[in-house]
């Protein structure tokens, strides 16, 4: 909001909470908290936030950040080009995000047959999950699903991964992985195992790779979104955007601490490698 000309305590008063958990009551008891607050807008970070917030309010605008599914499928738009509602926000294609990071990282482990899903413990990312299948199925891969709860369920999933034979792991995009970024990266040096992340940040934290939107971009185009809703337009007459910057980075110190070689095609994408 700054690069917006906003200055926070003077133009502009920001609010920043956590759920308590995962699950949609906690996400639904911060929504409830910001409606008594009488708050302006509400900035949603992923699709259980949004979902608890669009339960706790029709009036108070809602403008959500980068997620990987469908706004319209899940009820929260009646289209992209004209979300109606009270909400908007940025989205992206997850069906075809799901193909290409599946792709990417057997491109770096060629011989994987088996590769984990690392998932929050909630329907609406089983469902996300589910698009990985069909990509999963044309590269001959099986796939093996890892439900976590929070973080004291990381080293379990990773242990049952390895004893189920995981190859590598691929992330769900969820603001639990992107938080605890570095304690997975961990993970990943400690069973070296290859994980890839769709989130910014993940390769810088020590992670092998990550692939995807750039989420300071959308963030920062979100802003954009905040910016039109205080100056008076109504958020279901913004269309939802789509991220149209990605990134691709990539740890090669990493990648020999886990036993892997980063093909040069990969190294030929990448916007940035890390020593």
């Amino acid at each position: 909001m700054r690069g917006l000309g906003y200055i926070e305590g003077q133009t502009i008063v920001l609010e920043y909470r956590r759920a308590a958990g995962l699950q949609f009551n906690d996400y639904l008891a911060v929504a409830e908290e910001f409606v008594r607050q009488r708050v302006d807008i509400i900035v949603a970070s992923h699709v259980t936030s949004t979902l608890a917030a669009k339960q706790a309010t029709q009036d108070i605008p809602i403008v959500f950040g980068a997620f990987g599914m469908d706004p319209v499928e899940l009820g929260l738009a009646e289209s992209l080009a004209r979300p109606g509602y009270n909400i908007t926000g940025m989205a992206l294609q997850a069906s075809e995000l799901s193909s290409k990071r599946l792709e990417l990282i057997k491109q770096i482990v060629p011989t994987a047959t088996r590769i984990a899903i690392l998932l929050p413990n909630i329907d609406t990312w089983r469902r996300y999950a589910r698009d990985h299948e069909a990509p999963a199925s044309a590269l001959g891969v099986e796939l093996l699903h890892l439900e976590v709860g929070g973080p004291s369920d990381f080293e379990m999933a990773f242990d049952k991964g390895m004893r189920q034979q995981a190859n590598a792991m691929v992330l769900t995009q969820h603001s639990l992985f992107y938080h605890e970024a570095k304690a997975i990266a961990d993970l990943s040096l400690k069973y070296r195992l290859p994980v890839l992340s769709g989130d910014t940040g993940f390769a810088a934290a020590g992670g092998l790779i990550n692939q995807g939107p750039d989420s300071h971009e959308a963030w920062r185009r979100s802003a954009t979104l905040v910016d039109k809703i205080l100056k008076g337009a109504k958020p279901g007459d913004l269309p939802i955007e789509q991220p149209t910057k990605f990134e691709v980075v990539v740890n090669v110190k990493t990648a020999k601490a886990v036993g892997v070689t980063i093909p040069p095609a990969v190294l030929a994408q990448a916007d940035e490698v890390i020593e």
